[in-house]
């Protein structure tokens, strides 16, 4: 979609690609001491500044070949005058604009190379983790898993894969996700900045000024929810007098905002809820899930970095539970 690749076809390049990307999500939640002392600015006191080089020049050196890659294929579609159209990805699109000379705004190769950053960055590690955050919600809450398997038999049944279409019946699987993005946000603060004078909760924020919504927090306050740190999807399912179950995602609602809100929301909010959703749902129907060791219990300590990862991998046994696997 982005580059008309997949990573898979080289695990080595996967491998590399992973490690850049896990590796920009680690580095950028880190503490660094000289972000807040102003004389260390020009110090690398932590060895942060040699790391983030290091992950920019990996990014730098796949994305110039990638964009090396696109240009000749342009080149050789130009000379067959149009004879064989290539498919564009969202790379070609970028240097459909970089090359219109008419466009009111021009795309420099580092702009280009940054966007493309941006949704490896912001789109891959994400959905990943919130994907093994639920899952590991899951399999700690029996109950729960078993909810969702009813409705899947029910909405689905055993005869077929679920599907993205049959997603918006799936009520009790979307009450899940709702509720592992609650307590386990890939975007824990949202950094914006203030446009002009305000007053917020008696403080005098100045234009310009930095300012920083900690929606981890915001997520498990218990002026909202009723006892926060519980892993309860059942409480986005609507009952008689509560609106639970119309509380939106995507910013609309101030107390539950993985996605952020207004125009800096994210961009990728319809297409990160439909592969989560999906990938789910096919985790519970195909499968019953078990780890070892720790009396059945998966641990669930939050590690470092910006998308507040698992501290350790989730690891555990997938047991067939759709025998012999219905065909899509």
């Amino acid at each position: 979609m982005t580059m008309s690749q997949r990573c898979s076809q080289n695990e080595n390049e996967a491998d590399k690609l992973t490690k850049l990307v896990k590796a920009t999500a680690e580095l950028t939640g880190k503490f660094n001491l000289s972000d807040y002392i102003w004389f260390c600015k020009n110090l690398d006191l932590q060895g942060f500044g040699k790391r983030l080089k290091e992950v920019r020049d990996g990014f730098d050196s796949m994305m110039e070949r990638i964009i090396k890659e696109h240009e000749e294929e342009r080149k050789k579609e130009a000379k067959m005058d149009g004879g064989h159209a290539i498919m564009k990805d969202l790379l070609h699109i970028l240097l459909d604009i970089s090359e219109d000379k008419s466009s009111e705004m021009r795309l420099t190769r580092e702009n280009i190379k940054a966007s493309v950053l941006d949704i490896f960055a912001a789109g891959t590690d994400t959905s990943a983790i919130t994907t093994e955050w639920a899952l590991a919600e899951l399999i700690n809450h029996p109950n729960v898993i078993e909810k969702a398997r009813q409705e899947l038999d029910s909405v689905v049944g055993k005869k077929r894969l679920v599907e993205e279409s049959d997603i918006m019946n799936l009520l009790y699987l979307q009450a899940i996700i709702k509720e592992t993005l609650r307590l386990h946000l890939t975007g824990p603060v949202i950094v914006r900045e203030s446009s002009e004078h305000c007053i917020i909760g008696g403080y005098e924020i100045s234009p310009k000024t930095r300012l920083l919504v900690n929606v981890w927090a915001i997520g498990r306050d218990p002026k909202h929810w009723e006892n926060p740190l519980e892993f309860r999807p059942d409480r986005f399912i609507s009952k008689e007098g509560s609106g639970k179950n119309q509380l939106d995602v995507r910013g609309q609602h101030f107390h539950l905002l993985p996605f952020g809100s207004g125009r800096r929301g994210c961009p990728g909010t319809s297409l990160a809820l439909q592969v989560v959703q999906t990938t789910l749902a096919t985790l519970i129907q195909c499968f019953e899930w078990k780890v070892s060791g720790g009396e059945g219990i998966v641990d669930m300590e939050e590690g470092p970095g910006i998308t507040l990862p698992r501290a350790h991998p989730l690891i555990c046994v997938p047991v067939a539970r759709l025998k012999p696997f219905p065909s899509t």
